[in-house]
């Protein structure tokens, strides 16, 4: 019988929450969404990109992917291995000033999360482009590895990530 893996089960549950905000609870308006296999180093990555409704100017992103180690470990059933997925959220909007907006944006979110996440934003412009505007990708990488036992925590994730929403819009 097949038994699907970490990485499966997870990619349903997310699929399954962030479907509600959209078509249920009409929170959120999902824009893209990727559900790849790189055969070349056999890894799986899923994405689902969303904006708040009615609100397109800021982005969340959810990637949660699995190597195969964990691909491996998972089917070949190895005793002993910690064996997950790696969880990702990454946020986008436009920032005008970087000096005070950056370091607003990071304070912001570490407040919201309060767990242990690598956070790193990187900025981007148009060369040319008459009125300064910078585009600031905000990446969150949680350090430590998710599986089953955490789905019961996929939903406050997401009251997490709309929250971030909502205060990103504003600064």
């Amino acid at each position: 019988m097949y038994d699907p893996t970490i990485f499966e089960n997870l990619k349903v549950a997310f699929e399954n929450h962030i479907y509600d905000l959209d078509n249920i609870d009409e929170k959120i308006a999902i824009i893209n969404r990727v559900d790849s296999m790189d055969f070349a180093i056999i890894s799986r990555k899923f994405t689902i990109q969303f904006t708040l409704v009615n609100q397109p100017d800021v982005t969340a992103e959810i990637v949660l992917q699995a190597s195969v180690k964990e691909l491996a470990g998972e089917i070949l059933e190895m005793p002993g291995e910690n064996l997950g997925c790696t969880l990702s959220v990454h946020f986008t909007k436009a920032v005008q000033n970087i000096t005070i907006q950056c370091p607003q944006i990071e304070q912001a979110l570490n407040a919201i999360w309060e767990t242990d996440i690598q956070l790193t934003q990187t900025l981007s412009f148009v060369h040319g482009q008459q009125a300064p505007s910078y585009l600031d990708s905000i990446d969150m990488t949680f350090k430590s590895k998710i599986n089953e036992e955490h789905m019961g925590d996929i939903a406050d994730l997401l009251d997490h990530v709309l929250e971030s929403l909502n205060v990103l819009k504003e600064i």
